[in-house]
């Protein structure tokens, strides 16, 4: 599990485990949806085209 210690100096020690995020478009806007690996279920976007911090990329998927 990644750790934030000392607050307030906007580092992380190490990645975020069990969470991917893949950006998506939601009413013409480019955003990016974190969703959890072991359900599946989406959990939170971001507000506007910013990416969350220590979340792996999802690869895309091509036909």
């Amino acid at each position: 599990m990644a750790t934030n210690a000392p607050k307030g100096d906007s580092q992380r020690k190490g990645a975020v485990r069990k969470r991917t995020q893949v950006k998506t478009k939601v009413m013409g806007e480019d955003r990016y949806t974190k969703r959890d690996k072991t359900s599946g279920q989406f959990m939170e976007q971001t507000a506007g085209s910013r990416k969350f911090k220590g979340v792996r990329k999802e690869e895309k998927l091509r036909p």
